[in-house]
């Protein structure tokens, strides 16, 4: 997703859930997505349905906007890894059409437009293909293989529909909270195994130093300026990334340096940018105990556990 898009989505959602809830009732349309789950039997139909509730829970408000066959093919299509199938002038055109509708439905003005005029209904293929291309495909793709989407599809239709649920709200919410405990639980014991191994390895390659704590670096260019104290504010340009060598982080791609203090950010920073002097460019490898431990980072990028590399260069040490 791209990052305006990214916006476009989270103001959707946001508007979506300040809205009176509408009543609708979307039973044909549900049935052309929906192959029914009667019994919610597997943990894939469990966790599916769970979500489902959410996330119909979130969008109930555009309930008579939403082709859900169409919302049904743009998730499955994020999940394939595929481009949205909407552009993304057609998403930014059919964000802006679905906004004013949501406005006027609630009675707000609507820029441009004389009052008491009504705003026409945006294209529900469309927005589907808008909410499941640019927002709930993405965001579920990484837990695409531990869902049903008959199930979750059903709970949708359910939710939309008006009818009883098969689980209720509390229940929906209590399971999807105990799935992502163990999720992370397990993602957590397979980057600790994986950093120890690794940790392991490479403190036996030429050049890399292990400190007390357990960080590892690499003199690539060393430097003769001043170094810096845990308490400067330094200004550096740096690249991070996982261990499978995905960049998770950089300012070489932002395009300028950043600056902060060495007691702003994880231990492993301040630990190892106060060996360097500036003007030196080193590699270093952090555990997650000096990284961001148990908990990861957020966004999902930096899961728990996960060891880190940062390449950094000290550029200064600021006043």
């Amino acid at each position: 997703m791209k990052i305006g898009m990214r916006g476009a989505a989270v103001s959707l959602l946001a508007l979506a859930m300040a809205a009176p809830v509408l009543a609708t009732a979307q039973q044909s349309a549900a049935a052309a997505a929906n192959k029914e789950t009667s019994v919610l039997t597997s943990e894939r139909e469990k966790i599916g349905y769970a979500v489902g509730i959410d996330v119909a829970s979130s969008f109930e408000p555009l309930a008579d906007m939403i082709d859900l066959a169409a919302l049904r093919a743009a998730i499955e299509n994020a999940f394939a890894g595929n481009e949205p199938v909407l552009s993304q002038e057609e998403a930014q055109a059919t964000d802006g059409a679905l906004r004013m509708a949501m406005m006027a439905k609630s009675g707000q003005p609507i820029p441009g437009m004389a009052p008491g005029t009504e705003a026409p209904k945006p294209d529900a293929v469309k927005v589907a293909q808008l909410l499941g291309g640019y927002a709930v495909g993405p965001s579920l793709a990484q837990i695409k293989d531990d869902i049903s989407l008959d199930a979750l599809f059903t709970a949708v239709g359910d939710v939309f529909g008006k009818r009883d649920l098969r689980i209720t709200r509390e229940q929906a919410m209590a399971e999807l909270q105990a799935f992502a405990q163990a999720k992370a639980a397990r993602a957590g014991e397979e980057n600790r195994r994986a950093g120890a191994e690794f940790l392991a390895a490479n403190k036996s390659q030429p050049g890399v130093v292990t400190t007390a704590s357990g960080l590892q670096y690499q003199i690539l260019r060393p430097g003769a300026g001043e170094k810096p104290t845990a308490s400067s504010r330094v200004r550096v340009n740096y690249e991070g990334k996982l261990l499978s060598g995905e960049v998770f982080d950089s300012s070489y791609e932002r395009g300028e340096p950043a600056e902060f203090g060495l007691n702003q950010v994880i231990a492993g920073w301040t630990e190892g940018v106060a060996l360097m002097p500036v003007g030196a460019k080193y590699r270093f490898w952090i555990p997650s105990e000096l990284a961001y431990g148990a908990n990861g980072a957020p966004g999902g990028k930096i899961g728990p556990d996960s060891t880190l590399t940062f390449d950094v260069e000290l550029m200064g040490v600021m006043p």
